[in-house]
This record gives C-alpha cells, sequence and structure tokens, in this order.
C-alpha cells in the first residue's frame, strides 16, 4: 500500500469554487463542439491512458491488492468505453431529434414549427467507485458517458487509490487539452468535505455515483435537498438473487453449483452484481460437495483494510443469524487473504428474516436458500427490493418460469437466463440500474450506450428561425443526424 505522506492534498472549499467555475464557464464550449469533434477527443483520451499503461497499472498494484492481469484487462475496458461511447455520439441517434414541420391540417389544430432534441445538463460530479480502480473510476463509465453528453466532469477521487486517481487526472486533462477541449471540462478534487461541497455547489447540475448504500443515500438526500434539487444517479447495492427450477437442478445441478461458486468468489465477491443468494430446491445440497469447491478456490485479498473491515462486520452479522448453517468456513490468511464463506438457511427462514438475510455483504460470501415447491420462488421474487439483477436456471418449459420473469423484471435491471451476473458488457443493449436500493434512478443504465442519456435534457424550439435553431435541428442537417422528420424516421447519411 502507498505512503499518505505522498498522497494528493485534499482540495479546500475556495479551490471547489474555482473548480466548478471553470466547468460552468468550459460548459457551454464542450456542449457547442459537434458530436464527431467530440468523439475524436475521446478516441484521444483513450490513446493517452492506452500508452500510459505501464505506469498506470504499477500504480495501481501498489494502492490495491488487485493482480496486474486484472489491472491490465480493467484498462483496457476503460478505454473500450471510451471509444464505444465515442461510436455512440458519432452515430448521433442519441440526441434523438425530431422535426415536426408546420401543418395547418394537423387535428385537433394547426401544428407549428416544433423541433426537439436532447441538451447536455452542464457540469457533473462523478464519485469514483473502490473496486474498479480504472471501470469505474477517474476516466470510467460515468465520466466517459457525461463527457461524451457534452458534460464537464468534476470528479471526486475514492480514497482508496489517490494517487492513481491523481496522475489518470493529469492523463486525462493532458489528453483533452492537446486535443482541443476547453479548460475545466475535467478535474480531479480529493477529498469527502469537497464531495459534499461540489454536491451543494449551484453550478453543478447532476451527481454520478457508485458505493455503499449508507453514503449514497447520505448524498442523495444533499442532491435532492438543495433549494434547486439535481439528479443524483447513485448505485448502492444488490445481492443479485439466482432462482434455480427444479428440473434444471434435476438436468445440471453439478453445472450450476459449479458456476454459482465462480460467479460469487469472482474477484473476491467484490462486484456489485455478485450472486448473494441461490435459491436450490431441498435435498439435493451436498454439502462435503460444495466445502470441496469452495476450498478450492484461492485466497484473495480484499481491496484494502477499509473494506475488509466492513466485510468482517457484515460476515459475522450474517452467519449468526439464528436460521443460518455454515457450510464452508472462510478465514483471514496471515497476510491478510480471505478464502471464501458459503451459508445456507430455508426458504422459510429467509422470509421470516428477509431484512438481515437479503442485506449486501460486500465480500467472498454468499447465502443457498433451499425452497419446498416452486411456488416458492415467486414468494421471493415478490419480497425482494430492487436489484441489479436477477438469474433464472430454468428449463424451457418450466411452468413456474412466465410468471418469475415477470415479477422480476419489477425488481431488477437486469434479467440473466442460465447464466451469471458477475459478466458486464459494455454494448448498446445492455441495463446496469434498477429498483432503489439497487440505484436512485431506475430510469437509467450506468454502462452501454445508454448511459449518456442520464446527461441530457429534452429541449423543443416552437417557431424559431433556423439559423438560430442548433445545428441538430436545422433543416441542411449538415451533421446528418439520424432524424424523424414529420413522424418519419430518416438516417441522416450523407449522399454517396
Amino acid at each position: 500500500m502507498t505512503d499518505t505522506d505522498t498522497d494528493p492534498p485534499e482540495t479546500s472549499f475556495l479551490e471547489v469554487s474555482d473548480v466548478v467555475e471553470r466547468a460552468v464557464a468550459a460548459a457551454p464550449r464542450w456542449r457547442m463542439l459537434d458530436p464527431v469533434t467530440r468523439a475524436g477527443i475521446l478516441r484521444a483520451v483513450a490513446d493517452r491512458l492506452d500508452g500510459a499503461d505501464d505506469e498506470l497499472v504499477a500504480l495501481a498494484i501498489t494502492e490495491s491488492h488487485l493482480t496486474e492481469t486484472r489491472l491490465r484487462g480493467e484498462l483496457f475496458r476503460t478505454t473500450f468505453q471510451l471509444r464505444f461511447l465515442a461510436g455512440v455520439i458519432e452515430e448521433g441517434d442519441y440526441l434523438q431529434a425530431c422535426v415536426d414541420t408546420p401543418d395547418e391540417l394537423w387535428p385537433p389544430g394547426a401544428r407549428p414549427d416544433l423541433r426537439r432534441f436532447l441538451r447536455p445538463l452542464g457540469p457533473v460530479v462523478v464519485f469514483a467507485a473502490s473496486n474498479f480502480p480504472f471501470a469505474f473510476s477517474v476516466a470510467g463509465g460515468d465520466s466517459a458517458s457525461a463527457l461524451a453528453a457534452g458534460c464537464p466532469v468534476v470528479l471526486k477521487a475514492h480514497p482508496g487509490h489517490r494517487q492513481l486517481s491523481a496522475r489518470s487526472g493529469e492523463i486525462v486533462c493532458g489528453a483533452l487539452h492537446d486535443a482541443g477541449a476547453p479548460d475545466g471540462t475535467f478535474t480531479v478534487v480529493e477529498g469527502d468535505e469537497a464531495g459534499r461541497a461540489l454536491i451543494t455547489h449551484p453550478g453543478i447540475s447532476a451527481v454520478a455515483f457508485t458505493g455503499s448504500a449508507k453514503v449514497g443515500r447520505m448524498l442523495f438526500d444533499i442532491a435532492v435537498g438543495r433549494p434547486k434539487p439535481i439528479p443524483f444517479y447513485g448505485e448502492l447495492g444488490s445481492v443479485n438473487p439466482v432462482f434455480v427450477t427444479m428440473r434444471a437442478a434435476a438436468a445440471r445441478l453439478d453445472e450450476i453449483l459449479s458456476g454459482y461458486v465462480a460467479s460469487f468468489t469472482l474477484g473476491a465477491g467484490q462486484f456489485c452484481t455478485q450472486p448473494g443468494v441461490l435459491l436450490l430446491p431441498e435435498g439435493l445440497l451436498d454439502r462435503d460437495r460444495m466445502r470441496s469447491l469452495v476450498g478450492a478456490q484461492p485466497a484473495t485479498h480484499l481491496l484494502n483494510d477499509r473494506i475488509d473491515g466492513t466485510y468482517q462486520e457484515g460476515l459475522e452479522a450474517l452467519r449468526h443469524r439464528p436460521t443460518v448453517e455454515l457450510i464452508a468456513e472462510g478465514s483471514r490468511q496471515p497476510d491478510g487473504a480471505r478464502t471464501p464463506t458459503l451459508l445456507r438457511t430455508s426458504v422459510g427462514g429467509l422470509v421470516s428474516d428477509s431484512e438481515h438475510l437479503l442485506a449486501e455483504c460486500f465480500g467472498p460470501v454468499s447465502l443457498i436458500a433451499e425452497y419446498d415447491e416452486e411456488a416458492q420462488l415467486i414468494e421471493v421474487a415478490e419480497m425482494l427490493e430492487g436489484q441489479l439483477t436477477a438469474t433464472i436456471h430454468g428449463e424451457l418449459d418450466d411452468a413456474v418460469v412466465p410468471g418469475l420473469l415477470d415479477t422480476l423484471a419489477e425488481k431488477a435491471g437486469r434479467i440473466i437466463w442460465n447464466g451469471w451476473p458477475t459478466a458486464l458488457a459494455v454494448t448498446w443493449a445492455i441495463q446496469h440500474g434498477g429498483p432503489y436500493p439497487a440505484t436512485t434512478s431506475p430510469l437509467h443504465t450506468s454502462v452501454g450506450a445508454a448511459a449518456i442519456g442520464r446527461f441530457l435534457r429534452p429541449v423543443a424550439y416552437q417557431g424559431v428561425p433556423d439559423h438560430l435553431l442548433p445545428a441538430a435541428l436545422r433543416d441542411a442537417n449538415r451533421l446528418h443526424l439520424p432524424r424523424r422528420v414529420d413522424g418519419q424516421y430518416r438516417t441522416g447519411s450523407p449522399p454517396a
């Protein structure tokens, strides 16, 4: 771990005000860049980060217990996100541009000239996450999607990797400057007090956060309690339940249980999509087999001492609940590494003590709940709070599946069929969000193409002369954007 004497100093209140003022000044210039130009700048940032990969990975190793292989893969994901979102804004559909020309015969009355598109909100505060020093940190998904939308970003660094954050911020700022972005488009600040001051600053238009439910809810309350409330996009927590039908268990129990153990122990259980509870038919649980599967997993360090301590508290509280049985006992090795823990209860125990047994425990532990009949799967699904994911292992003609799918669609942002939730792709169709307390804004995703939409708001122009309209809405469509004109979708592609 690093020497805190060399860590960057915390940002003062006066410095916070200066940072926000520069972001506010940058906002009109950054948003007015056409999407193609902004996309080129995002690619320049990705290139600069890739060029510093050895330096950044070495720093990340000193500030976390993550392996070089994991960190290099995560840095690749980070720069892929930047390039992916660059392609999204180049394509242009994210603006949802619509043009309705005047129509005297439009029922029930004449239609005026109306033009609508999505406009950037303004400066955004991003709180970096602890468990992904690259992909959900300085240049991670929240920063990338806000920048792609046309919003300046003020990044509040996570205390778990301060030196990496500072150096990543220097690289991002340098790349933005050299590529032509206005001063103030991106800044990194340090310290919890600075984070709170940013949320209350009137120049800030939105907040993105990934972290614990306790801290996230506190910051959410600050954001919505301002004299002028602002959107707070918080990813807070999830137990990501897995439901196994009787016929699926009969057909491939070993495969399911092996996949389950691999998923809940991946990354020492420090993924927000880690499966924290698995529903299994009663009488199929081979305790010796499960102890063998769990015992075969290597001991792994948690990210830092604070997370390790929080995990230990949560684990002790969970394993000593009256209906919980210990199947495989994890341990803390002399070097601080952890082996995983597996627990068991009944569905009755789960239902009667759901407040405790369905609480997220961030680390290498999971709970198997055995059920008697498949109707109990629906019962558990109905009592769930909001989740990032829910998984079903079933057969195509399982009678319980249609009802279970429908119920889970009310509870989770992503539903997985015969797979595992810990794989999270950066794509057009991905949804990484869900009802509270998984997130504070179930209408949005923090991963994928649609993540840009969090930082845009619709504006309609009625009867505004063509030359005064934003370029995206002018008749000439010089940006070649896809648009809906008088109800008809047009690609906007330039002539061959």
